[in-house]
């Protein structure tokens, strides 16, 4: 009875292990991530724009479709305080986002961040991130965020706000090139010149 009460606890702290390693769970995940870490799926199957909504961001200002129409593809990152993985990769999704053409942009929004603000703004700070944060706001910004089941996961938006990329759900060894392939991906579809972003 020792032994498998004993094995059992071991399995199960690798199992924990595993899942740290990998992201955090908002909710039962119901969409797994492939070995890539890109869904196989993209993001919910009733989640299909970004267009009609109002975000507030961390620094007090409103974020709305008008911004994401003034770029050809927008990267949107979502996280939590509480996720490992994604404060983990935060700087170097703000290396990224520094190093971006001005005809996209990256932008994160922090599902848990209305709550704790300065815990929040210290994060990024930390990080470097320089960019928009989001935290909260109605219409289909307040839809998709319902539907994330898993942090962090990003996502690709053409100008008119539709899901222009596979999503990508879980922390990336290579956050740059991962998120460059998809960035390309969502180019080529619109017939436009694909980016290189320069690394430190």
């Amino acid at each position: 009875m020792k032994i498998r009460k004993s094995t059992a606890a071991f399995l199960s702290g690798v199992l924990a292990i595993g899942v740290l390693a990998a992201g955090c769970g908002q909710k039962e995940e119901t969409e797994p991530a492939s070995e890539s870490g890109r869904s196989e799926e993209r993001l919910g199957s009733s989640f299909s724009s970004l267009r009609t909504f109002t975000a507030k961001t961390l620094d007090e200002n409103v974020f709305t479709q008008e911004d994401i129409s003034k770029k050809d593809v927008t990267v949107i990152n979502f996280w939590s305080l509480f996720c490992g993985p994604c404060i983990e990769e935060m700087p170097d999704l703000a290396q990224f986002e520094k190093a971006l053409p001005d005809h996209v942009q990256a932008l994160t929004v922090c599902l848990d961040g209305d709550a704790s603000k300065e815990e929040a703004r210290q994060i990024l700070e930390e990080a470097g991130f320089q960019g928009t944060t989001l935290l909260s706001g109605d219409g289909d910004f307040q839809k998709i965020c319902s539907q994330i089941q898993y942090t962090p996961t990003t996502i690709f938006l053409d100008k008119d706000g539709n899901i222009a990329a596979e999503t990508i759900i879980g922390g990336q060894e290579d956050l740059a090139a991962a998120y460059t392939d998809a960035i390309n991906d969502a180019l080529k579809s619109m017939g436009k010149e694909e980016i290189t972003v320069e690394r430190e």
